[in-house]
C-alpha cells in the first residue's frame, strides 16, 4: 500500500497527539535504519503503523484479537496497553495488506521487545522510546546510544528502565521484555 494512503488511514485512526508521535517514530526509525544499513522504507512504514491500534478500547481490542485468532497472554490482559502491539500488527497485515513479516514483527513487539529481535524490530522498539516528543530523564542518553550505533546497549537500558518503572508502579512485567534484555546481555557476555 502506498505510504500516503497508509498515512491517511493512520491519521484517521488516531488523535492528533498520537498521530504526531507516530510520525516522530517513523522519522526516527528511518534515520536509524539509514545509520544501521537497514531498509529505510520498512522502518518508516513500521514506525508509522506501530500505534495504529493504540486508541482502540481494551475490550474491543481483545474481541478483535480473538476474531483474528490471536490468544492473548495473562500479562497483556492485566496490562491492556500492551494489546495495541499485536492488534496493530494484525491490522497492518489484514486491513492494510502489509505482508512483510519483519514489519509485522516490529509492530507486534514494539512495546515489549522479545528475545532475538531482528534489526527492524530493535529499531522500532527504540525509536518509540526516543522519538523527539519523548521527554524523560535518560532520553538524551538513549538517543546518544542509538544514534552512535549502540542499539543493543540502548535497548538494554530502555528495557531496564521499563522494568524498573513497572516495579515502582506495582505493575506486571511482560516476560518478553525480560527475555529481550537478557538475550542481549547474554550475547554480549558470550562475545567477550
Amino acid at each position: 500500500m502506498d505510504i500516503k494512503i497508509l498515512d491517511s488511514h493512520v491519521r484517521s485512526m488516531l488523535s492528533e497527539k498520537r498521530y504526531n508521535h507516530s510520525i516522530g517514530v517513523a522519522d526516527t526509525a528511518q534515520k536509524l535504519a539509514k545509520l544501521l544499513g537497514a531498509d529505510e522504507e520498512k522502518a518508516y512504514t513500521a514506525g508509522l503503523l506501530h500505534d495504529c491500534a493504540k486508541e482502540i478500547e481494551p475490550e474491543t481490542a481483545l474481541k478483535r484479537l480473538k476474531a483474528y485468532g490471536i490468544t492473548v497472554d495473562e500479562v497483556s490482559i492485566s496490562s491492556p496497553a500492551l494489546l495495541h502491539g499485536p492488534l496493530g500488527a494484525c491490522i497492518a497485515q489484514i486491513e492494510f495488506g502489509i505482508s512483510d513479516p519483519e514489519i509485522f514483527d516490529a509492530i507486534w513487539f514494539h512495546t515489549t521487545g522479545k528475545a532475538a529481535m531482528n534489526t527492524l524490530t530493535k529499531i522500532i522498539y527504540i525509536a518509540d522510546y526516543i522519538e523527539p516528543s519523548r521527554e524523560f530523564e535518560s532520553v538524551d542518553k538513549l538517543r546518544e546510544l542509538a544514534f552512535s550505533g549502540k542499539l543493543d546497549e540502548a535497548i538494554v537500558k530502555a528495557s531496564g528502565r521499563t522494568i524498573q518503572y513497572s516495579i515502582e508502579k506495582g505493575r506486571t512485567i511482560h516476560p518478553d521484555t525480560v527475555h529481550a534484555r537478557n538475550y542481549i546481555l547474554i550475547n554480549q557476555h558470550n562475545e567477550q
